[in-house]
């Protein structure tokens, strides 16, 4: 298969972020409630990523410290977390805002690991902040969902928190270097399937078949083969390679959400899409990136 020949990583990449564009798109069609979709996601990426590791021989032997277990759970906890607020902020604002104000994470990552880890922010990245957050209130004020009326502002508010826990996983994942993150991330989806597991008797899974598929089509493809995907490819890309060709997944969620669910940006939210867009992704100057323990992006 073209996409996983390792001698394809500009590929892999680009196609790993294309998926993660149509994920909205998997979640609406699903219909089933946010608890729900992140339950199914962890399960069956989970475990599909549990047989892949153990194939390759990477579980063997168990290398996990009881400091590295514990952080890998917290680094859990904040991923499924993530999931579960960003899938809800879908019905509430739209496909295409909800990715867009996503977005913001990277930024919120800095922050991080300038208040815990001593990183110096630099005088651009406050800027890109403060232009990235102007944008999100730029959208706030002048979005509209796909029936015209305003976007619900409670939408734009969870698509935040699930980037300030995707921030704080990313945080966790910045002290489990060491570790193969195929590896990390099976742990972490174990992980988010047992605290899961509680929420279906609240939100139960879908019954008829057509809201099954969706699920399993998001745990097999957009999980487990875009993990992999995204594991196989980014320590083999420069870094500005890697920043520019993440605009691929805002840019297909916008798509899908134009052509699917006849969502249509005003100009005043285009422009706040543009600045959120070119404040949390602009490329970096630095060495090509090592293969490191990280979360998905979604």
């Amino acid at each position: 298969m073209v996409l996983m020949n390792k001698n394809n990583p500009l590929l892999q990449w680009t196609a790993a972020m294309a998926l993660s564009g149509t994920i909205g798109a998997v979640v609406l069609e699903s219909g089933a409630d946010a608890p729900a979709l992140a339950f199914a996601r962890s399960l069956v990426g989970g475990l599909l990523l549990l047989v892949w590791s153990a194939a390759r021989g990477w579980l063997r032997p168990w290398t996990l410290t009881r400091r590295d277990l514990l952080l890998a759970v917290l680094g859990g906890l904040f991923l499924v977390g993530n999931w579960v607020l960003l899938f809800a902020s879908y019905a509430l604002s739209s496909i295409s805002v909800s990715t867009v104000v996503y977005h913001t994470q990277p930024l919120m990552l800095v922050g991080l690991a300038a208040a815990f880890l001593g990183e110096k922010m630099a005088k651009s990245q406050l800027i890109r902040a403060l232009i990235a957050f102007g944008g999100v209130t730029l959208i706030s004020l002048s979005a509209h969902g796909a029936d015209g009326k305003p976007v619900r502002l409670e939408g734009i508010a969870l698509a935040l928190g699930a980037a300030a826990l995707y921030a704080g996983a990313s945080f966790v994942a910045k002290q489990l270097k060491h570790l193969r993150p195929h590896v990390l991330a099976a742990v972490q989806l174990v992980t988010g399937t047992i605290v899961l597991a509680p929420a279906l008797l609240v939100t139960p899974l879908p019954t008829d078949t057509s809201g099954l598929l969706w699920l399993v089509l998001l745990g097999t493809v957009h999980t487990a083969l875009m993990y992999v995907l995204m594991y196989a490819s980014i320590g083999k890309l420069p870094t500005t390679t890697v920043a520019l060709l993440s605009y691929v997944y805002p840019v297909v969620a916008v798509v899908v959400d134009v052509l699917a669910y006849g969502h249509r940006p005003t100009w005043p939210e285009g422009v706040g899409m543009l600045a959120v867009l070119a404040a949390a992704l602009a490329p970096k100057r630095a060495p090509a990136p090592r293969p490191e323990a990280r979360p998905a992006r979604v």
